[in-house]
């Protein structure tokens, strides 16, 4: 394959009518359109002999980093037979069968095809791969500039110990020089805002938390947002250092044609990045919630699943034992002959197809005839038909209790749009463009009269101050504004019969209120002793 379609497809010095293209010297365009940036590189890595614990000689175990040969072999005249290590921060390979290291035995191939040629045929001659390669990595990158983006490609071989080879392949489309266009200037404007953003957000949290002190962590909601700061940190530091490391890249790359630039380090972390992005954005939708939490239904649903946690809990207990107990059945059955029970964790993904209808029934009865169908209907009987219906009758049931105690307490729901109107009336009362109601409701100074008054004694009565004309013409606006409404109501209300139920719902409302009251009553009983007096 090295000698054959690999050196075919990555030299590309000929037009599709055979001619030879003479615009492309000392490069190589793939498709001929796509650069080839520096040099191909090729790296393999092996495994000590007498590995294995039966029978040690001339054994070799499948790939372990503890098992592997870091020996020079071969001719030992050169870096080609000699391990190179790689950076701390070099990434793993995570293969069908193995991980592997980022080191390993590694030569690049020429820029030319006929040298690229002899110098495989070389290595061919001479045993560069032998019994204890466990993996090949074929490495090299492209860039297309019509698109501007880079193509990092990774050819993989793997030679398992029970013989033979498992190839496979891995592409990264990545964007990394991103400031190019007029596009890429307004995008980084706004990275620019966002990092703002994100400055004033650290900020208003470092305040939370210096006024609320350990209160700030019992809340779920502000767990959200420290962790949607980390995660924007790291982005943000991250595409700073992208920037530098490929501008660095490209200046070394330009100064030395021949070498292996090593972009894949890049598009790794810039896969890993995206992912960190994705979970971001994931995260920032969820914390709409926190902001749509007091419509009624939004209430209900926070309510019903608050309040079944516990059973929920319990319910998830018994269905994971029942789970578990078939996963381990099936892969205990069907494992040496069905693919998709061929170990637990396939095992456990396998079983959440078949909840889902997605099953290969005759896979199953092929591989155990007997125990293939029994294993399946039962699965089916008690997982699918019990279980799942046992959980969605815990959620039912829930959700008809919590409705049935909204029904009863007072509608309280507030629309979105009722907040935005009370922050638009708060912004023209600072703005001094509106009064208050507290304004309205009392003269000019008569509120700031009525503190300052209630700062100086602690008994307002035993000074006489509630005897006082303009005390007395406050107490009969607030009592015509909030009571004769109620004292008109309850005269044409008739006198119904309250049921015990009733009777017992409104002695806990009741209850809860007075809590209430007493909460806000010792509250304002510090605020007036700790304001000053004159």
């Amino acid at each position: 394959f090295a000698e054959g379609p690999l050196l075919d497809g990555l030299y590309w010095d000929t037009w599709y009518n055979n001619k030879t293209l003479t615009s492309h010297k000392n490069s190589s365009h793939v498709y001929y359109e796509n650069l080839l940036l520096g040099l191909a590189q090729i790296r393999q890595l092996k495994v000590r002999n007498n590995t294995c614990s039966i029978y040690p000689f001339k054994c070799y175990h499948e790939y372990r980093y503890g098992a592997e040969d870091r020996s020079d072999f071969g001719l030992k005249n050169g870096s080609v037979w000699s391990y190179s290590s790689a950076s701390s921060l070099a990434p793993w390979h995570w293969g069908a069968i193995g991980l592997y290291s980022g080191g390993g035995f590694m030569f690049t191939l020429p820029k030319s095809k006929s040298e690229s040629i002899r110098k495989l045929a070389f290595l061919r001659r001479n045993g560069w791969i032998t019994r204890g390669t466990r993996v090949i990595f074929i490495d090299f990158s492209v860039y297309n500039a019509n698109i501007n983006l880079f193509c990092v490609v990774r050819l993989v071989v793997e030679f398992p110990a029970t013989g033979g080879a498992l190839p496979s392949s891995q592409f990264y489309s990545v964007k990394l020089l991103r400031y190019v266009t007029y596009y890429d200037y307004f995008l980084a404007s706004c990275e620019v805002i966002f990092c703002l953003f994100i400055f004033a957000f650290i900020i208003q949290e470092i305040m939370k938390v210096r006024k609320l002190k350990t209160e700030y962590f019992k809340s779920a909601w502000n767990w959200l947002d420290m962790l949607l700061v980390s995660l924007s940190i790291f982005a943000i530091a991250f595409n700073m250092y992208r920037t530098v490391e490929v501008s660095m890249l490209m200046e070394s790359l330009l100064s030395n044609a021949y070498a292996y630039p090593d972009f894949y380090f890049l598009a790794y972390w810039q896969t890993r990045y995206n992912n960190m992005i994705a979970i971001n954005v994931f995260f920032a939708w969820i914390k709409i919630f926190k902001y749509i939490s007091f419509n009624k239904t939004m209430t209900q649903l926070s309510s019903t699943l608050s309040r079944c946690a516990k059973d929920i809990i319990g319910f998830a207990i018994m269905f994971f034992i029942i789970f578990f107990a078939y996963a381990q059945l099936g892969y205990l059955v069907f494992g040496s002959q069905v693919d998709e029970f061929s170990t637990f964790q396939n095992c456990i993904f396998t079983q959440f197809r078949i909840v889902l209808g997605d099953f290969n029934f005759a896979s199953i009865e092929q591989a155990n005839r007997i125990l293939g169908p029994i294993y399946f209907i039962t699965f089916v009987f008690f997982v699918f038909f019990v279980l799942l219906n046992m959980f969605l009758a815990i959620i039912n049931d829930t959700y008809s209790e919590v409705k049935a105690d909204f029904a009863v307490i007072p509608s309280k729901e507030f629309e979105i749009s009722d907040l935005i109107r009370q922050s638009y009336n708060k912004a023209l009362v600072k703005l001094k463009l509106k009064k208050s109601k507290m304004e309205d409701l009392y003269p000019a100074g008569g509120l700031g009269v009525l503190i300052h008054q209630l700062s100086r004694r602690s008994s307002v009565e035993e000074k006489g101050y509630l005897k006082s004309p303009q005390l007395q013409k406050w107490k009969e606006k607030l009592h015509q504004k909030y009571h004769s409404a109620e004292d008109k109501e309850s005269a044409a209300a008739p006198q119904d019969h309250v049921s015990p139920q009733e009777f017992q719902q409104l002695f806990r409302y009741a209850t809860d209120l007075e809590t209430r009251l007493n909460e806000v009553n010792a509250k304002l009983s510090r605020v007036l002793r700790n304001m000053p007096e004159r």
